[in-house]
């Protein structure tokens, strides 16, 4: 038996891949296509071709792990469940996975889902300040990951499928105002911030609470992704005059391991009291991995590590990464500060 099965081996998915191997753990990919150095891993064994064609012959693990783009990571969830596979979920989509917990249940299998940097960390941070103190009033999430310096065309690449961030970018945001659920057309809100290292840089309104929604931690919040300036402008303008040619945008955006890059993200949650404890995490990528690799394939990478250890982590059906334990989220905070990721917090301000 495999320790974990890797769906998915992209920019994200061979960080995972490498780190598990790393830690002695034996790992099974597959994927369209694999990369060579994954290949000639010696702790992998892999079937290269259509995931869904070499499902019925994947062999057996202890857990999945769905790495895959968004729309086929959907399809993917519900096949894995209903094979009563336990899944560590990383496929960003638009589909809800706690949809599935019913089926689940009854399959006798598990899935914690979201389990990246935002969502994922993020959750877990909030979920954290609500456990030192349960009367959050609002809590915001701001995070990008982007080149280090802006260029004269778009200032971007996307670290993960230019499809999702396509998505990203054109569903609706759903904010909590007051405890209810709004829907605003996302890339709203736009302004100014400073990020620390790099000055001044833009965010706006994005889809990205998810699970946070429901999850009773505060009943206002909102999250932000994060840009250069002129970025989201530049995308709005092309949308609005037709010019928009996503065709194009796939290959302008395409990751350049050329370009040093940076990802950085800030949670602040306030308090009934006035105070404010904020949360900041920055990676600039090393030798292992680029910095959204990195910061996104570590939490996924403790969360496997997590469940392998202890497989009664979580009881059966859907779980979001804030249903995780403090001692777990603790640990995985201290992990990847050890693997060199900048994690200060909280940071505590507001009160005389």
């Amino acid at each position: 038996m495999f320790d974990a099965i890797a769906l998915g081996s992209g920019l994200v998915g061979e960080f995972v891949i490498n780190e598990l191997t790393k830690l002695g753990y034996q790992v099974h990919v597959i994927d369209l296509k694999i990369p060579d150095h994954v290949k000639n891993n010696p702790q992998v064994s892999f079937q290269e071709g259509d995931v869904f064609d070499l499902l019925s012959q994947m062999p057996e693990a202890k857990i999945a792990v769905n790495m895959l783009p968004g729309r086929i990571g959907e399809q993917m969830r519900t096949l894995l469940i209903e094979g009563g596979i336990d899944v560590v979920d990383l496929a960003f989509t638009e589909q809800d996975p706690s949809q599935h917990n019913s089926l689940a249940k009854e399959n006798s299998a598990t899935m914690i889902w979201d389990v990246g940097i935002a969502p994922g960390l993020s959750n877990m941070i909030i979920k954290k300040e609500f456990g030192e103190d349960n009367n959050i009033l609002s809590a915001t999430i701001k995070v990008g990951g982007n080149p280090q310096s802006p260029d004269d065309t778009w200032s971007y690449m996307a670290p993960f499928s230019p499809s999702d961030v396509i998505e990203e970018y054109t569903r609706p945001a759903r904010i909590l105002v007051d405890g209810e659920i709004k829907t605003v057309p996302a890339l709203t809100e736009k302004h100014f911030i400073d990020v620390d290292g790099f000055g001044k840089m833009e965010a706006f309104l994005t889809d990205g609470l998810r699970s946070l929604l429901v999850s009773n931690l505060s009943k206002n919040m909102k999250e932000y992704t994060v840009r250069w300036p002129g970025h989201i402008q530049r995308y709005i303008n092309e949308r609005e005059s037709g010019e928009l040619d996503i065709q194009s945008l796939t290959s302008e955006w395409r990751y350049d391991d050329e370009v040093d890059e940076f990802t950085w993200m800030e949670v602040i949650a306030e308090s009934l009291d006035g105070s404010k404890m904020k949360w900041q995490v920055q990676d600039h990528g090393s030798h292992d991995g680029h910095s959204m690799a990195r910061a996104t394939g570590l939490v996924t990478v403790c969360c496997v590590e997590e469940w392998i250890m202890d497989p009664d982590m979580l009881p059966s059906g859907v779980h979001p990464p804030e249903a995780l334990s403090s001692d777990v989220v603790r640990r995985i905070l201290s992990r990847m500060a050890q693997d060199g990721v900048d994690i200060e917090g909280p940071i505590i301000s507001g009160l005389d």
